[in-house]
This record gives structure tokens, sequence and C-alpha cells, in this order.
């Protein structure tokens, strides 16, 4: 068990989200990656799986190094350098709904006094 956690854990965060779709499919072994990674390819199939999984490694590492609140802000700072008004900026922050109270608040000041 202890190899196989530390195989995961090299795979970082993309083999862990890929282990729990792996888990999720009902199936063992080879028949369980392949389906996983088509599952998450969607109508890209396993390549768009693999594609996925690459896209969230480069994810993890980037909040890792900077933390969600920089990368956040930058987000809000690119979408405003591309004329989208604070209102509509504001709006869309106030109805996602994966972020904290916190995060969102830090990211309505953000954009109120940028």
């Amino acid at each position: 068990m202890d190899e196989l956690v530390s195989k995961i854990a090299g795979l970082g965060v993309a083999g862990l989200v890929l282990v729990i779709v792996m888990g999720f499919t009902g199936f063992a072994g080879a028949a369980a990656l392949t389906t996983a990674l088509a599952a998450l390819g969607g109508p890209f199939g396993m390549l768009g799986g693999l594609a996925i999984l690459g896209i969230l490694t480069t994810l993890s590492s980037a909040i890792a190094k900077y933390g969600v609140d920089e990368i956040a802000k930058s987000v809000v700072q690119q979408m405003l350098k591309e004329g989208r008004t604070r209102a509509s900026i504001i709006k869309e922050i106030n109805a996602f709904p994966l972020i904290t109270d916190d995060l969102r608040a830090k990211l309505r000041d953000f954009v109120q006094h940028a």
C-alpha cells in the first residue's frame, strides 16, 4: 500500500484525480484506467483525458507557487484589461459557487480598487 501511495503522490494532483475517477468507473485494472481517461477527456476521449491531467498538473503547480488569491487577482486584472466592466466582474464573482466567502470579498474589494 505504501508503494502505491508513493507512486500516486509522485504524480501529484493529476494522479489523485485519476485515482478518484478510476474509483467511480466500477471497473478494475486497465479497463478502469481507460474508462477514467475517456471520462475526463469527454468528447476528445483518452487523449483529451491525458490533456486534462496535464492541465491539472500545470494549474496545481501554479497554485502551489503563487497561491489561489494571487492567481485569482491576476485573472481579474486580465478581465479588466480586456474591457470587462467592474460590475460584470463583481456579478460573476458573486455567482461563482466554488470559492470561499473570504476570497469572494477579497476579489470584490480588488475589483473596486484596481
